[in-house]
């Protein structure tokens, strides 16, 4: 199974990307975890590290893809 990771602000772009991305994903080949960086920021580096540079951007087998564009990752902390 793959590991996804959806990193979001909980603004109106990242609740659409995740209502239109995310949850399209298929629940037997992807195990999807949520970060909301605003309720979790000592995630905030965690997702720098791997790439993120803004929010909403899932990141799937430490490919990221980002989803338009809701918030710098600079802006989260």
């Amino acid at each position: 199974m793959e590991k996804a990771v959806f990193y979001h602000a909980g603004c109106g772009v990242c609740t659409d990307a995740e209502e239109r991305f995310v949850e399209a994903l298929d629940p037997n080949r992807f195990a999807v975890e949520s970060v909301h960086l605003g309720e979790t920021p000592e995630r905030v580096g965690e997702a720098r590290a791997v790439g993120v540079e803004s929010v909403p951007a899932l990141v799937i087998d430490g490919a990221v893809y980002h989803i338009n564009h809701g918030a710098d990752l600079s802006a989260l902390g």
